[in-house]
């Protein structure tokens, strides 16, 4: 069966930084396949595009510029942001706030984002707002484990609707009010 909009593709694929000789960021194998709806917004456009014309048991390899993958990395993604927000009672909660962590933030619309903490000054936590792959080429290999047809519970679910009445109730799926 070929890839194509609302089929369920499974594949494994190993990831590089830049080329085939790159450092090795991820390697999904049949235990861990990446399985996913095509189509539906969900990944890269770019990595998309790169399968959809392959059928189970293909082979894949291609790579991604850094404005084709995450963007490049950008200077206005850093930020200060006052060490009073990582206080508690006036101390620094260093279970969270420390060098290399990440940490789940929103910004000033209530949108959630990560950081990765950079820096810890007296008065401020610099914090890197990128993408972490942000700046970096991608090089994937892979193959193509299995394609089907999505069920309609599998649909819905990716958007949000409920898989009795396929409404879209709320954000989270079905209200349980349907019959």
């Amino acid at each position: 069966m070929k890839i194509e909009n609302n089929k369920m593709v499974s594949l494994i694929y190993e990831l590089r930084e830049s080329n085939a000789g790159g450092r090795i960021i991820e390697v999904l194998d049949e235990k861990r396949p990446l399985n996913f709806i095509f189509g539906t917004g969900r990944l890269l456009p770019v990595f998309e595009s790169n399968i959809s014309t392959l059928i189970k048991g293909e082979s894949f390899s291609f790579s991604m510029d850094p404005e084709m993958a995450y963007g490049d990395k950008r200077e206005e993604m850093v930020v200060d942001v006052p060490i009073s927000v990582f206080e508690a009672d006036g101390k620094l909660n260093e279970d969270i706030c420390y060098v290399g962590n990440e940490v789940p933030m929103m910004d000033n619309e209530g949108n959630p984002l990560n950081g990765i903490i950079n820096e810890i000054t007296d008065t401020h936590v610099k914090m890197d707002f990128n993408h972490p792959m942000a700046g970096v080429g991608l090089f994937f290999t892979g193959r193509i484990v299995d394609v089907r047809d999505a069920t309609d519970e599998e649909i819905a679910a990716i958007n949000g609707s409920c898989s009795s009445c396929s409404s879209r109730h709320n954000e989270s799926g079905c209200s349980g009010t349907c019959s």
